[in-house]
């Protein structure tokens, strides 16, 4: 009897440490798929937010307003001129009221008398929303110590005057010097006009309409330098800028 006794213990403890192997066996499998699968997130997320890093110099949205689009009117001789937007939709704000669109008297000088009010004016202006992809292959990386001469260079070649010059400057140069780097590209007439189509009772002989894009960068980036031209202001010209923070 103590022998049979002997014999089913040691069956017993021979399958229990077959079980408890089994167990421990198991465990370590498990604990190394999590390991893993650890491993493979932590690599997984640093990819991506690599990848994210560099796409999101390389494209953006312009969801933030188009802000303060100013409209300069110098034509020949005083002429009454009405002027509509062509996405009223998309006007957020404006001055003097837009209403079913400006009707002034221009002159020469570019003062402006609201045919409404009777008030004199300087300009017309106007602000909105827009939601357009941008590419940001082509433009410029400006350091923001560096934005008044940039910008003092690149709207003389735009076409801008040195009094409308000192306008835009004024207004987009505290937005721009606060950061490291800034991505600046000039949108085209087209996508200007896709975004927000300009309508003149008489129509101007020069029309520029000038549209900053930019974007904060904490780091210097390489782009194709944009390729900018310069109109000739001829016969009644009519100007306008604004600009756009992308995001």
């Amino acid at each position: 009897m103590d022998d049979n006794n002997e014999k089913e213990k040691t069956k017993e403890n021979l399958e229990n440490n077959k079980k408890k192997k089994q167990i421990s066996l198991k465990s370590f499998i498990l604990i190394c798929i999590i390991v893993v699968v650890f491993v493979v997130g932590i690599i997984l997320s640093t990819i991506t937010k690599k990848l994210s890093c560099y796409y999101s110099h390389r494209t953006g949205i312009m969801q933030q307003p188009i802000d303060k689009p100013i409209i300069y009117l110098y034509p020949q001789e005083a002429t009454e001129i009405s002027i509509n937007l062509g996405n009223p939709e998309k006007i957020t704000c404006t001055y003097p009221d837009y209403k079913n669109g400006w009707h002034v008297i221009a002159n020469p000088d570019g003062t402006l008398i609201d045919t409404n009010t009777g008030r004199k004016l300087y300009s017309l202006y106007w602000e909105g929303v827009q939601n357009e992809t941008v590419d940001l292959e082509e433009g410029f990386v400006v350091a923001g110590k560096d934005s008044i001469k940039f910008l003092e260079e690149k709207l003389a070649i735009l076409g801008l005057n040195e009094v409308e010059s000192e306008e835009f400057i004024i207004y987009w140069l505290p937005k721009l010097q606060e950061n490291k780097y800034n991505y600046i590209r000039f949108a085209t007439m087209d996508e200007i006009n896709k975004i927000m189509p300009l309508e003149f009772s008489v129509e101007p002989d020069t029309l520029i309409r000038i549209l900053m894009q930019y974007k904060a960068l904490d780091n210097y980036i390489e782009v194709d330098e944009q390729i900018l031209e310069t109109p000739e202001r001829t016969g009644f010209v009519a100007l306008e800028w604004g600009g756009t923070e992308i995001k």
